[in-house]
């Protein structure tokens, strides 16, 4: 099996379902789409047909097919925990978008659901996989960076302003507190690989310039349990702009994404160590999302270990829940 790529169920297939079919188009060799669930079937049946990739509007019809040994879920957030624990039970490795849960206890059920039955659980945080984020976790690992003291974050994009507003990715059930669900989550997600657990945050989502019924501003001031603070920020109503800006005893990167991840463009990196020059770089565009999928991929295969550890994954989603309470308080909250 391990010369064979991965068979997927790619479920939903919406504005980035459709963009991992894409991506997957280049890696038939690693990973590759063989059914895909849609519930609006008309909408997507000429692309999965002109892929030759079976189409149902069912997730049962994946789970039961003994072709696929893997799900991609590209569903609604608060559907993901259900739709996992759908997966484990027919015996299915699990791909999930962003966010694994809702909340702590729900990314603890998904996570040991997976490793009591021996399969592979991997996360849509595709901004570990950006060459620059890379090379910076491991300067992080290595000491380069010293202690890591502060971290600065924002990823912002206007482009829910446009969506219908009973579009699920601004319904409160699914994303509440504005962009953070969206885009902010990956910051949360870095932030806590480079500082570890949360220990209390102070969130503010405001409704400044838009309609959008959770909320178009949010920002995040996090205190770590092992020291360290990150502010990270998000807004659903101004133009692209992504950077993440890490602070070290010994040295500073501010990275700054050319363009979405949906089409990327490359990366600014401007960077200094004690004693040295500040200088800045550009780094060509890669595709973080078909690398993190291929990394899902080896992993079933036993080729390497995937990357973003059980630990990871629940302390994210930790912060996130404290996140949403702090947003809805407007006080500091603990994170669980």
């Amino acid at each position: 099996m391990r010369e064979e790529p991965v068979r997927v169920a790619l479920i939903g297939m919406g504005w980035w379902g459709r963009k991992m079919l894409s991506v997957l188009d280049t890696v038939p060799h690693e990973i590759r789409v063989v059914r895909a669930v849609e519930p609006n079937v008309s909408a997507v049946r000429a692309l999965c047909a002109s892929r030759g990739v079976a189409l149902t509007a069912d997730y049962a019809d994946a789970l039961s097919d003994p072709q696929v040994e893997a799900v991609i879920l590209a569903t609604p957030h608060a559907l993901h925990e259900a739709q996992i624990a759908a997966a484990v039970t027919a015996g299915k490795h699990v791909f999930c978008e962003k966010p694994l849960a809702l909340t702590k206890a729900g990314a603890e059920r998904a996570v040991a659901l997976c490793r009591e039955a021996g399969l592979v659980l991997g996360m849509g945080h595709e901004r570990r996989w950006e060459p620059p984020i890379a090379d910076l976790m491991a300067k992080a690992d290595a000491g380069v960076l010293g202690r890591i003291h502060q971290i600065e974050a924002n990823f912002s994009h206007d482009k829910f302003l446009t969506l219908n507003r009973d579009n699920w990715r601004l319904n409160a059930e699914h994303a509440p507190a504005g962009g953070m669900t969206a885009t902010g989550i990956h910051l949360l997600d870095l932030s806590v690989r480079l500082l570890g657990p949360a220990e209390s945050v102070w969130c503010i989502c405001e409704r400044l310039s838009s309609d959008l019924p959770q909320g178009d501003t949010v920002a995040a001031f996090i205190k770590f349990r092992h020291g360290g603070t990150a502010y990270v920020s998000a807004s659903l109503a101004n133009p692209f702009i992504s950077r993440f800006a890490v602070f070290g005893a010994r040295g500073w990167v501010d990275i700054r994404d050319k363009a979405h991840v949906e089409a990327p463009d490359g990366w600014i990196v401007t960077s200094a160590i004690t004693g040295g020059p500040t200088r800045t770089v550009e780094v060509p565009p890669a595709e973080p999302v078909k690398d993190n999928l291929v990394a899902f991929a080896r992993a079933i295969r036993g080729v390497e270990p995937y990357p973003i550890t059980a630990d990871h994954l629940i302390n994210t989603i930790a912060l996130l829940e404290a996140v949403f309470v702090s947003a809805r308080s407007g006080k500091i909250e603990p994170v669980a």
